[in-house]
């Protein structure tokens, strides 16, 4: 009987552990509970403190992947993501927390990297007539 971690593999590129789900191109949730069970083996059991992710079959990631990565940023460990596709890329996470290091290669790093605007913030929205009649009273006032 095949072992559900049958569907990843793990090479080191350049000291990091990468995981690589092959060519799933939406994750799931069970996708994320087996890179996250995965990393924790990786980090926590085998001790590496540099690990990475192949994205370059992924078109969709759920936002829970970057909390997840972010997590163990937040740790002291370094995190590399390999090749995203454009999809990944343009998400405003990872544009906020990704740095290019080249080669389709990028960091996670542990600050913003871009500043995003009001409409960008979680929980924005445009403040309607009376919300903006208000404020512009009270600032006249």
């Amino acid at each position: 009987m095949a072992n559900r971690f049958d569907r990843i593999t793990i090479e080191d590129r350049a000291g990091f552990h990468v995981l690589d789900l092959g060519c799933v191109d939406i994750w799931d949730g069970a996708d994320l509970s087996l890179l996250r069970e995965s990393l924790q083996l990786l980090i926590m059991t085998e001790g590496h403190s540099a690990v990475g992710v192949d994205l370059s079959h992924v078109k969709y990631i759920p936002s829970g992947f970057f909390g997840m990565l972010y997590d163990w940023r937040e740790r002291g460990v370094d995190i590399r993501l390999y090749d995203p596709q454009p999809n990944v890329a343009a998400m405003i996470w990872f544009r906020q927390f990704a740095e290019p290091v080249g080669g389709g290669v990028y960091d996670l790093v542990g600050e913003n990297r871009i500043e995003l605007p009001p409409e960008g913030q979680p929980g924005y929205r445009e403040p309607d007539e009376d919300e903006l009649f208000a404020a512009t009273t009270a600032l006249a006032r």
